[in-house]
């Protein structure tokens, strides 16, 4: 690729709202514009080229960056005299140019295909120094994002896309629309990644995908998510985790891998959206109640301490009372360790936004409000069980409100809070494995002393 000389110096900043793939995206685009020469800053006030990677699972995400991009408006001139403000990701998929009608000060829009053509545009916009719009949200198939150099976030741990776009078109959900259709890369590749990963420092690995249960359908006729898995867990990396998984597609086979292979950590995030069966069915989720219930007693009967964590939507149009008493007790019945709740965010272009509603808000809202208070108890709960016992940690870094204590995660995602023990240097401490003893339990998270020497 033609890196245009006119990015040598310049500054940048990338901002990453929404799901991990998009995360792992603004890696990629932090990493395609250092091998241009261009140097990233903390602030997008001292930059030359501020990139903005979006979502638009939820109305708020819309309301954020509108936001965000308003105030480079009034943000001191870069020393190069010019800011170029670029949009990526689902949000530029879908609006393209009409971005322009909501927020004026843009230059440079670019689509989930399009993260390599980012460096030309915006060079277009500087040897110009016009305000021409440049877009790119063309839809052919140009490969993965894997294909450009990445800056991780984090030396410890990377993200490793497995596959791009979703066949699943639940009524609620704009990702098939500006993802596209399901494609898989060759499970060689994948594992080759994975590897030059090991050899690179990285002891974790989340494997990403819209719904990776169906993981190489596409391309080799059957899902081989499983077989994937096994491979993975051979590469030397000491942890693997995966998102997203969709119920219906979580066969007895892909089960049997995460309890054979050590290395894939005793947690699994499951979306069940609904209790109510008939409310699944207007989700076009394509399981029942029933069926999500029989997936979580294999999944235990296969790996006991497994800890269950899921997303709901509250407010789905027509979802009666009975509905989420369904709801209810269906968390009362799985026990989840945690979940994300949502209230449900009308998504135009999609079934859902045209099915009527007449439910008031602040009956969702109180719904809503019984459901979150119900989620705190059970990840309490399920928190409970690990108090006294030492639990393994992969150190992450300082707490933001307190220097002093360092946070990580346990096996099953628990995010947990030690003090530096006495003689350690805590930046050391980044990215080893440390065994903490967890003296406090709380609902979100886990505290106590280091116990024997981190590795």
């Amino acid at each position: 690729m033609h890196h245009p000389p006119t990015l040598v110096g310049k500054t940048y900043h990338v901002k990453a709202f929404g799901c991990q793939m998009n995360l792992h995206d603004a890696e990629r685009v932090s990493g395609l514009l250092a091998s241009c020469g261009m140097i990233e800053v903390a602030q997008p006030d001292e930059a030359d080229l501020v990139v903005f990677m979006t979502c638009c699972v939820r109305e708020h995400a819309d309301t954020r960056l509108y936001g965000n991009v308003s105030a480079m408006v009034s943000a001191p001139v870069p020393p190069s005299g010019r800011r170029v403000v670029a949009i990526g990701g689902c949000i530029a998929q879908r609006d393209g140019e009409r971005i322009r009608e909501h927020i004026p000060n843009v230059d440079v829009v670019f689509g989930t295909q399009a993260i390599d053509r980012l460096p030309e545009l915006a060079a277009q916009v500087w040897d110009e120094g016009g305000r021409t719009l440049r877009a790119d949200t063309s839809e052919p198939y140009r490969g993965f994002s894997t294909d450009l150099p990445s800056r991780r976030a984090q030396a410890f741990h990377a993200w490793v896309p497995i596959m791009t776009g979703c066949n699943n078109f639940c009524s609620y959900c704009i990702v098939p629309y500006v993802r596209g259709r399901e494609r898989s890369r060759d499970i060689e590749d994948v594992v080759i990644e994975c590897e030059h990963l090991v050899a690179d420092g990285v002891r974790e690995i989340t494997l990403l995908g819209q719904n990776v249960n169906s993981y190489g359908r596409d391309k080799y006729g059957e899902p081989r998510f499983a077989e994937l898995l096994r491979l993975v867990g051979k590469t030397g990396i000491e942890r693997i985790r995966f998102t997203s998984s969709h119920p219906k597609d979580l066969s007895d086979d892909t089960i049997a891998a995460m309890a054979e292979t050590p290395q894939v950590m005793p947690q699994l995030h499951l979306a069940v959206q609904s209790g109510s069966s008939r409310v699944l069915a207007a989700m076009n989720r394509r399981y029942t109640r029933e069926d999500y219930l029989g997936r979580v007693a294999a999944l235990r009967a296969a790996i006991p301490d497994i800890a269950l964590s899921t997303d709901v939507i509250v407010g789905f149009p027509g979802e009666t009372a009975e509905d989420f008493e369904q709801t209810m007790s269906l968390f009362e019945e799985v026990r989840f360790s945690s979940a994300f709740t949502f209230i449900y965010s009308r998504r135009p272009g999609t079934p859902a936004a045209e099915i009527p509603d007449d439910t008031p808000r602040e009956v969702i809202q109180e719904r809503f409000q019984r459901l979150a208070d119900l989620v705190a108890d059970l990840s309490l709960e399920s928190n409970q069980l690990e108090r006294g016992k030492v639990v393994e940690v992969l150190v992450e870094g300082a707490s933001k409100a307190d220097p002093g204590v360092m946070v990580g995660h346990s096996p099953k995602n628990q995010t947990v809070h030690f003090e530096v023990p006495e003689g350690q240097d805590a930046e050391g401490l980044v990215g080893k494995l440390v065994d903490v003893r967890a003296d406090e339990v709380r609902s979100w998270y886990l505290r106590g002393p280091v116990v024997g020497d981190p590795r």
